[in-house]
């Protein structure tokens, strides 16, 4: 036996199932406390529906629209608001303890366009083979990325190792 469909959304009709509402009618004037019935009535006799606006209002709020339309506008608000969202990335850069001074370079402008952009950058640096013996080296050039990005970011999590590399998270300020 499954349960009965929820349903979600405003109450409308004869859903709202309290004996008075505070009624605006559907050109947005105030017309007070009513009945319930009366205004059903009242909404029925204009082709629209009593849909109720506030329900924890004393007594609850309620207006007299059309309400496909009604929800078709809320539907589009709610998209509205979703494309408008930014989703925060953690974009990846990985760089090597004896890393070249160019290709340094290359990475930091990646990691700028990262942060501008609005993304977290999670810097990883790699040691092989005998590099374990300097992790000195690689907390060094750790250092210097987030000396130079310290105007635009912040650091999130410190530079830690995690088996054989060391990682670092930025996020813009």
């Amino acid at each position: 036996m499954t349960a009965p469909p929820t349903k979600d959304g405003p109450r409308v009709n004869d859903d709202i199932r309290v004996p008075s509402v505070r009624l605006i009618d559907q050109d947005g004037e105030m017309v007070g406390v009513v009945s319930t019935r009366d205004g059903i009535q009242r909404a029925f006799s204009v082709g629209l529906d009593l849909v109720e606006i506030s329900p924890n209002a004393e007594p609850p709020v309620c207006k007299i629209l059309d309400y496909g339309k009604f929800k078709y506008e809320q539907q589009k608000k709610k998209n509205e608001a979703k494309k408008k969202q930014k989703v925060i990335e953690i974009k990846e850069i990985k760089v090597r303890p004896n890393i070249d001074e160019n290709d340094y370079q290359v990475k930091m402008r990646a990691m700028k366009s990262f942060i501008d952009e609005g993304d977290k950058v999670k810097v990883t640096l790699r040691f092989r083979g005998r590099e374990m013996a300097h992790q000195d080296i690689g907390m060094r050039v750790l250092e210097r990325i987030r000396a130079e990005m310290d105007p635009l970011t912040k650091v999130e999590q410190m530079p830690r190792m995690e088996n054989r590399q060391m990682i670092m998270v930025l996020t813009p300020k």
